[in-house]
């Protein structure tokens, strides 16, 4: 029989994010949603960089108690993701403590720190859940598959950028 674990995720891998898809293949692994839960401690859930990536830095006891969704997978789908989060080298995968929002149990999951973090990071404004991250159009996550230079997908991206500024300052 298949390993089972328990995942928290907080940022783009969420429900109606853009790598929530990375959930759903079924070529990934088996991954089934268990409910929103908040981590036990405090951590600093930042966007950062020129791509506006949420992370969760390794820094307990800072920042605040953050909301995610808690997924049981199997060992392909681990695998997956910490391909995703580029676990070990970028993002640490860390088995910590959440409570689950609908029986107010608290769970051991694992999660993707980021440990190799630049100082500013901690001065940046800490969320406590992504999904009220600021909706400017200059603050929004971009896909991997768009950062590439010369890749037509950032063209596009970048266009679209430049008419929703232009249409907000109308």
């Amino acid at each position: 029989m298949a390993s089972r674990y328990l995942v928290f995720v907080y940022g783009t891998l969420r429900q109606g994010k853009p790598n929530h898809c990375r959930l759903l293949e079924a070529s990934s692994g088996s991954a089934q949603y268990l409910g929103l839960a908040t981590t036990c401690e405090k951590y600093p859930l930042v966007i950062a960089s020129r791509y506006n990536i949420p992370y969760l830095l390794a820094a307990p006891g800072y920042g605040k108690r953050v909301l995610g969704e808690v997924y049981e997978v199997d060992d392909k789908m681990l695998e997956v993701l910490d391909q995703l989060e580029a676990h070990p080298k970028y993002y640490e995968r860390k088995m910590r403590k959440v409570k689950l929002e609908e029986s107010g149990k608290e769970v051991e999951c694992w999660l993707y720190l980021l440990h190799k973090y630049k100082p500013f990071m901690m001065e940046l404004p800490f969320l406590d859940d992504y999904n009220a991250a600021p909706d400017d159009p200059d603050k929004q996550y971009m896909p991997r598959y768009m950062r590439e230079k010369g890749n037509e997908m950032m063209m596009i991206y970048q266009t679209q950028m430049i008419f929703k500024l232009e249409a907000r300052n109308w």
